[in-house]
């Protein structure tokens, strides 16, 4: 229970991540957030969040003395900006990006059968990047070698650029609780999914 996920608000009530029921109520009792009641929007700090009755129904957590329902979201008291919103370079990023697809065939196919190819290579000083990885079939890979896409004669079904969409708090679905719903509109849960 202590690492299911708390949503997370800046000061403007705006979520910007999630973290565990344990460091959410260690932020609480430090004094750095505040627990948010869902069904009332009533704001509690630790001891009056102690202080109320846990119901049936509701998720809670027993200590020798105490027993404190699970904070589902919590409202941080010194932080009102929005946390940078790039897509990181990565591998699985990069599939995501490319759709599962060949950049120069077209081709789509499984993960195991695609490789990420530098456009400039890399012992021409091409760099990892998003402008400069692309993904390519195992045959185009090897047709390409150690070569730009224009010294092997093959061109680019699209050029590569960094992603256009922002990333997103991730949760599984099946740890997202209901009470969020009303700090994070369906458009944002709504995202296309990788294959």
């Amino acid at each position: 229970m202590l690492a299911d996920p708390t949503l997370v608000l800046n000061r403007s009530w705006a979520a910007i991540a999630t973290t565990t029921v344990r460091r959410a109520l260690c932020l609480v009792y430090a004094g750095a957030a505040r627990i948010i009641c869902p069904d009332t929007y009533d704001v509690h700090d630790f001891t009056s969040w102690a202080d109320l009755r846990v119901r049936d129904g509701h998720r809670r957590i027993k200590t020798v003395t105490l027993e404190i329902r699970v904070p589902e979201v919590i409202l941080l008291r010194g932080y009102d900006a929005m946390p940078q919103q790039t897509v990181v370079f990565s591998r699985k990023n990069l599939y995501r990006r490319d759709h599962y697809t060949c950049q120069y065939c077209g081709g789509r196919r499984p993960p195991q059968e695609l490789t990420i190819d530098h456009i400039v290579p890399r012992s021409l000083n091409g760099k990892s990047t998003w402008t400069n990885c692309v993904l390519a079939c195992l045959e185009c890979n090897v047709r390409k070698g150690n070569r730009t896409p224009e010294e092997a004669g093959m061109r680019l079904v699209r050029a590569p650029q960094r992603p256009r969409w922002a990333p997103y708090i991730t949760v599984g679905l099946g740890r997202r609780r209901a009470s969020w719903d009303r700090f994070v509109s369906d458009r944002y849960w709504n995202v296309e999914l990788e294959p």
